[in-house]
């Protein structure tokens, strides 16, 4: 008997939650690490209301939500068009395979469609309360949250909007809006400090991200997802991953030259940096080439990360 089903009302088995859990990669946490920095960003200034208690909550519960559809779309597709096969086939550890339940067999393709639909219905639900009861509506952070619902779930269903090239683009835009969106809603505003913030940590899941693709080309490549590390050379990609690094490291160092971050700001950032040096190198540089090493780093140098950001908020007093 499969130990993750238990018995049905119908007399078969049905997945547990820990199936259900693994399909919405519940494990994969960081898009969520938003929310303490959203409140090291506001309340050291006092600036939290009820209302504003609310609207951070309910973007927890809606983003939770968001990615919990993503993923199981994302499976379901995978499943389908034969990429996940590919990619997990059943030389794969048992541990790694777990987390494909449709390729496991612990799921039905109909029980993670159903499962996908329910938890985006409770994203625009949890989303669009949050800006019902929010203090402030700012237009952009309205546009955001509205283009994240729909750019969301149709990640890799529908538009399929990561195989037609914007893949990149949305890894980090999810982490922006997670941060950027809620905090406007909050204050009516996302300027100077705050908007480091939300950029520097939007980039985070981004730089893990890469380092998957290029463990997935021969996979994407067959079902036609356009990733960079599809479209380009092997130097070409990694080109394309450096450029990213020093954006974030621009990012981390010289906003404190014009104002918009503490002086300190850059001395406190060097471990990330530095960490970054070293995932690029153990996963793209010649002679090494440890790709789900390098991505493991990368996922512990966006934590890191994280945590400093909302140091930075602590001894800065917030965002403001």
């Amino acid at each position: 008997m499969d130990h993750t089903a238990v018995l049905g009302r119908t007399g078969r088995y049905a997945p547990s939650w820990r199936v259900y859990a693994r399909l919405a990669k519940l494990d994969i946490y960081d898009y969520y690490l938003a929310t303490p920095l959203l409140l090291a960003m506001l309340l050291p200034g006092g600036r939290l209301t009820t209302d504003g208690w609310a609207v951070i909550g309910l973007f927890l519960v809606g983003g939770i939500a968001m990615f919990a559809g993503l993923c199981s779309f994302d499976d379901v597709t995978g499943y389908r068009d034969g990429s996940d096969a590919a990619n997990y086939g059943p030389d794969a550890p048992a541990r790694r395979l777990a987390r494909k339940p449709l390729i496991a067999g612990a799921l039905s393709e109909p029980q993670a469609v159903r499962f996908a639909w329910c938890a985006i219905a409770a994203q625009f639900a949890c989303w669009g309360l949050a800006l019902l009861v929010a203090p402030h509506r700012p237009w952009w952070a309205v546009a955001a949250t509205l283009l994240c619902l729909f750019a969301g779930f149709q990640y890799s269903w529908w538009l399929r909007l990561s195989y037609r090239g914007w893949q990149e683009f949305l890894l980090a835009a999810y982490g922006w809006v997670f941060v950027l969106a809620p905090y406007g809603l909050v204050t009516g505003q996302a300027q100077g400090f705050a908007m480091v913030l939300g950029l520097v940590f939007g980039l985070g899941p981004l730089l893990f991200g890469v380092y998957s693709n290029v463990n997935d080309i021969a996979g994407d490549r067959a079902v036609g997802r356009r990733t960079v590390a599809v479209l380009a050379s092997p130097a070409g990609n990694a080109g394309f991953v450096g450029a990213l690094c020093l954006v974030e490291a621009a990012l981390l160092v010289l906003p404190a030259e014009f104002g918009a971050a503490p002086w300190w700001f850059a001395a406190l950032a060097v471990p990330v940096i530095a960490l970054r040096a070293g995932q690029f190198t153990l996963g793209l540089v010649a002679g090494s080439r440890e790709i789900l090493r390098a991505r493991r780093l990368g996922i512990h140098t966006h934590r890191v990360c994280t945590l400093l950001l909302v140091t930075a908020c602590l001894l800065n007093g917030g965002a403001a």
